[in-house]
């Protein structure tokens, strides 16, 4: 039994980077935390305790938790200073050396932080307590809501796919997920708590079962049935792993949003074979076709890599003009980042920088441009919104079914409420379109 005594009227600070997933873990760490009596800093205040979540999917991503790191440490000088998430899984001893780190927690260990705390004594050099990824069985379960409207529910964790740029797997082990019975009863709480929408969240979603015998079909349909739940959005699920049932049961439910994202990574056959992606750009643009043939006016989100190692310039182009012809809304661009040990690094042609950043140029400008159309469609059109807290005087915002932003002016009243609206033109930044209340 962990005595709480010690945690009574202390202040944390949370800081997460990386994924929604991320986000969800961090607040589950948040809810331990308060219910021991911890309460969140204010503004000018000094923490008590520090909890750092981290990711490590780039270069760039273990620069900046490094950074992190030393601002908070800085900020919160006396703080007991906690990290753990992807970066600190792989790197334990790297972020053990950071100064002013007292405490490092693996992937097996952060669903139960609690435990690890011990006095809040500062340790002279920081203890790093980590599981051999192989060994990793964990599923530690998580729900947030943090500051929006919708909540993000942990499906699933884990990946078993090993792509040859990824870290993912020996940062978060194998796949596992949660039982249905279990996420149905979170679900039910969402609803109790007033929440309208939910996320659900994981590594590879769609590979939702392995631990429990379970299908993602049984869990979607499970959690079409939790009454007082309005929306429920898939966030992320492998083209592969998107099954016709489906994209044929979304298009008939009355809760799961027309809104997919799917990851595509390449649109070149030769460089999803070199990534070892499960599938091809055939079977990736006969599921947009399916999608768009029962849901036309779908948000479809993809992620691309450019610039990974053998994306010859013809691959580039190929995968290009592949691209150009899906009918999808947004492209989420990343430029590779070699990551230690993983199988890309045995492959010889190198993308330059400067190439990368032409790549990716090229492909925001064509995600920009499909984006803007796919709202140009909507104007005039009335949608259902979900509107969200604003700032006081600030116009408000808010997604309609398929993800598309509009903005209201503001009312404090229809925070967290479904209202009935007409489409209007761009607002003035063009980040969403103007509403008018039915």
């Amino acid at each position: 039994m962990i005595d709480t005594t010690i945690f009574q009227d202390k202040k944390a600070v949370y800081y997460t980077l990386g994924c929604k997933l991320n986000f969800a873990e961090t607040s589950s760490i948040g809810k331990a935390l308060k219910e021991a009596g911890v309460r969140t800093v204010r503004k000018g205040e000094k923490a008590d305790i520090c909890v750092i979540n981290t990711c490590s999917v780039t270069e760039m991503a273990d620069k900046k938790c490094r950074q992190a790191i030393h601002r908070l440490t800085k900020e919160h000088p006396n703080a007991f200073v906690v990290v753990t998430g992807c970066y600190a899984q792989l790197k334990p001893g790297q972020v053990a050396d950071i100064e002013g780190v007292d405490l490092v927690l693996g992937a097996e260990q952060k669903g139960n932080l609690m435990d690890y705390l011990g006095d809040l004594t500062k340790h002279e050099h920081g203890t790093a307590v980590t599981t051999a990824t192989k060994d990793i069985r964990t599923f530690a379960p998580s729900c947030s809501r943090g500051d929006r409207t919708r909540y993000f529910l942990k499906v699933q964790d884990g990946c078993d796919y090993f792509c040859s740029y990824c870290t993912i797997p020996f940062a978060r082990g194998r796949s596992r997920n949660g039982k249905i019975a279990n996420l149905v009863e979170q679900a039910r709480q969402v609803a109790a708590e007033g929440g309208k929408e939910i996320v659900l969240t994981g590594v590879n979603i769609g590979d939702f079962g392995k631990s429990t015998g379970e299908t993602f079909f049984d869990l979607v349909k499970a959690l079409d049935e939790v009454e007082g739940i309005e929306r429920y959005r898939i966030s992320s699920i492998e083209p592969n792993l998107l099954t016709d049932e489906i994209i044929e049961y979304v298009s008939r439910s009355r809760r799961f949003m027309p809104h997919f994202h799917i990851p595509l990574q390449s649109g070149s056959d030769e460089v999803l074979k070199l990534m070892r992606r499960r599938y091809d750009t055939a079977l990736f643009a006969s599921k947009i076709a399916k999608i768009k043939s029962l849901m036309p006016d779908t948000f479809i989100g993809v992620d691309v890599i450019v610039g990974t190692r053998g994306e010859l310039p013809e691959y580039f182009e190929q995968a290009y003009e592949f691209i150009k012809g899906l009918d999808v809304t947004q492209l989420h661009v990343f430029s590779y980042s070699e990551r230690p040990g993983t199988q890309a690094l045995k492959i010889d042609y190198v993308v330059s920088p400067e190439d990368k950043h032409a790549r990716s140029q090229r492909l925001l400008s064509l995600s920009e441009e499909k984006t803007h159309a796919f709202y140009a469609r909507h104007i005039g059109r009335e949608a259902t919104v979900l509107m969200e807290k604003s700032k006081a005087g600030a116009p408000m915002h808010g997604f309609t079914d398929n993800y598309i932003r509009v903005e209201l002016e503001h009312d404090d009243a229809l925070d967290n409420r479904l209202v009935r609206v007409r489409l209007g033109e761009f607002n003035e930044d063009g980040t969403s379109l103007k509403g008018t209340i039915l």
